[in-house]
């Protein structure tokens, strides 16, 4: 019986790459950390948990997810009315008045346009748009 250790499929000159090929993932892992600590993320989870903390917030938000139903049914079914979609844009004005959603929105804004600038600084650095690739598919 040998003691010395078998060697497996893997060399060390494989694991070398394998070890770079995990550090953008770990980059990432980093990257989202820092995001989690930005005023924008932290204000962006308050607002969010006010949403769903706030009553009026939460029967506006399934009033307005109501009549786009509604309306998405009608439009499919070649039934949608201008006057529907005005109802439907009218409840979901509503429910952009309501000071949490409010707020929240704004938030979102806020958190978007620094992810914006992040994924336009990732997209300099590769020279083709970082953020238009993560959310596609299959595009040629």
């Amino acid at each position: 019986m040998s003691t010395e250790p078998e060697l497996d499929a893997e060399t060390d000159a494989d694991a070398e790459p394998m070890a770079a090929a995990g550090r953008p993932e770990d980059l990432a892992g980093d990257l989202g950390s820092a995001l989690a600590d930005t005023p924008e993320y932290e204000r962006f989870a308050e607002a969010k948990a006010e949403v769903e903390r706030s009553p009026e917030a939460q029967e506006k938000v399934q009033e307005f997810e109501r009549l786009r139903d509604e309306f998405m049914l009608a439009r499919q079914t070649g039934e949608a009315s201008q006057e529907d979609l005005q109802k439907l844009q009218s409840a979901q004005q509503e429910l952009h008045e309501v000071p949490a959603m409010a707020e929240f929105l704004d938030a979102q804004n806020r958190l978007d346009a620094r992810l914006e600038r992040i994924s336009d600084a990732v997209s300099v650095e590769l020279d083709f748009d970082f953020g238009d690739r993560i959310g596609a598919c299959c595009q040629d």
